[in-house]
């Protein structure tokens, strides 16, 4: 799904996250600001994970790599797959297996 509108710059989250901490609720920040009062929470959350006041999720950097690590095995999987298909279509095209049709 497209993303409707570009993602807000890391400096104004961090004003946020800073503003919500001094004592400002999400939900008051929602009306001020354009961000919903979810996505307000979403950031304190992350915030305090990528600051190690919580432990209940993963870090950036750890989102960032199994996102990585996950693209990477989708194309792998593909790869292979590949390399499955062209490894049978040469074998029977050398005729070392007979077709799947060939009754003999």
């Amino acid at each position: 799904m497209p993303r409707t509108r570009p993602p807000y710059a890391p400096e104004f989250r961090h004003q946020l996250v800073e503003l919500v901490r001094s004592g400002r609720t999400p939900e008051e920040l929602s009306r001020e600001y354009e961000p919903t009062a979810q996505t307000i929470h979403n950031w304190v959350k992350q915030a305090g994970l990528d600051g190690g006041v919580r432990s209940d999720g993963l870090r950036t950097e750890e989102r960032e790599e199994l996102r990585q690590l996950r693209r990477d095995n989708k194309r792998l999987r593909m790869e292979q797959e590949i390399l499955k298909k062209a490894a049978a279509w040469f074998a029977r095209e050398s005729n070392s297996i007979p077709d799947r049709g060939s009754s003999s």
